[in-house]
């Protein structure tokens, strides 16, 4: 959010995902401190430690800030954090924050804020949740430092507070922190870049950031989430406009000045208006996955699964997204394609020809008699939703029951 799109080209998707393009009119609103951002959904959920959704977590990063961050290298970065030190036996992590960090009530940041903000988001997260396994003790008070005793070695530990995506471990003032992690934080106090204009707020329509006059960026050049946030605008307006077409509508006509997530098809046809920029917002594309609820019939049956993976290919999915060839590609792979996790180990069926006599086979050995399938369609986020109705046309269905993330 606070540096705009730099490169006016497209880049290949990866991840067996369309590119997260990102498309912004070359002037900003009338007195340039303004901007008008369409967001790629509705922001309904205040808090980005109770959901998982992308909106969520990005009004979490306008607000909050974190104790680390990854580079474009994947490699955790110092943020909130200024000194650290971890010992030779790797069971002691001792953190000093950086000078200056203050709430936006004022209040300047403790290591009891951080303490308390790391235990909510462990009690949510699949990694935090391994982290605390791990961990002795978290100690800290009202300096701005606080130390991590583990009592075995978890050398994913930097890797977790600098966790850049659902869910990001966000530092919030301790009261708020406290609240219990399976319910919502009403509060919208943080330490970053910008301040979340409660009284603006309309779910559905408008959401209002101004700038953080206090908030003191690093010194480092921005890399990825690392790095200096260095704020340019004064006002930040999300226009929530859920439709496409009317998305490229507005951003064409100067509504509003960038848009989020573009389908790969709009965001060819704006390329064309020398007005707008469109760039290649995160090279690794997005990844998307179609999920089983194995603990209701008929995929509690494991050859329900395998019969829909042998019928699965991933072009079917990909090409009613996608504007061309070039904007996506296969990714035999369950982590993301192009990172360091990415490996085809035990991923030979994605790839694999279509075999409809085996899936044939499979159904009726898991003796599926034609029972209702119910599928949810996340109808609010293009890519979910298109991949839903494929995946709804490819298993015979009684009844299909849509959804909004």
């Amino acid at each position: 959010m606070v540096h705009g799109v730099t490169r006016r080209a497209f880049a290949a998707a990866g991840a067996a995902g369309v590119g997260a393009f990102g498309v912004r009119r070359d002037a900003r609103s009338a007195d340039g401190k303004t901007l008008r951002f369409i967001p790629r959904s509705d922001l309904r959920v205040l808090d980005p430690i109770w959901t998982t959704a992308y909106a969520s977590r990005n009004h979490g990063y306008m607000i909050f800030d974190t104790l680390f961050a990854l580079d474009s290298e994947f490699r955790p970065q110092p943020q909130m954090v200024g000194d650290f030190s971890i010992s030779p036996d790797k069971l002691m992590y001792r953190f000093g924050l950086r000078p200056g960090l203050k709430f936006h009530d004022g209040e300047k940041v403790r290591g009891a804020d951080c303490i308390a903000s790391l235990q909510r988001w462990m009690a949510r997260d699949p990694l935090g949740q391994a982290l605390a396994a791990s961990i002795d003790e978290m100690t800290g008070d009202n300096d701005p430092s606080f130390t991590i005793r583990l009592k075995e070695p978890f050398p994913l530990l930097l890797d977790g507070l600098a966790k850049v995506s659902s869910l990001v471990p966000f530092i919030m003032p301790e009261r708020m922190a406290k609240t219990d992690p399976f319910k919502q934080i009403t509060d919208t106090i943080g330490s970053g870049p910008f301040r979340f204009v409660r009284e603006e707020f309309n779910p559905g329509h408008k959401v209002v950031y101004v700038k953080n006059q206090d908030y003191a960026p690093r010194s480092e050049p921005p890399n990825w989430a690392s790095g200096g946030k260095v704020v340019k605008i004064e006002r930040v307006e999300w226009i929530v406009l859920a439709e496409p077409s009317t998305a490229a509508g507005a951003l064409g006509g100067g509504e509003v000045d960038w848009w989020e997530n573009p389908s790969s098809d709009l965001a060819r046809l704006l390329a064309a208006n020398p007005d707008i920029e469109v760039g290649d917002t995160d090279p690794l594309g997005t990844m998307g996955f179609l999920r089983f609820n194995q603990t209701q019939p008929p995929f509690d049956n494991i050859k329900m699964r395998r019969a829909a993976l042998a019928v699965t290919d991933q072009e079917d999915f990909m090409s009613p997204l996608a504007a061309t060839r070039n904007d996506w590609k296969r990714c035999p792979s369950f982590f993301t394609c192009g990172t360091p996790m990415a490996n085809d180990a035990g991923t030979a069926a994605l790839t694999s020809k279509r075999d409809v006599e085996a899936a044939k086979r499979l159904i009726a050995e898991a003796g599926y008699n034609g029972e209702k399938i119910v599928a949810l369609d996340a109808v609010d986020l293009l890519a979910n939703h298109v991949h839903g109705l494929v995946a709804a046309g490819a298993v015979p269905m009684e009844r299909r029951e849509s959804v909004t993330a």
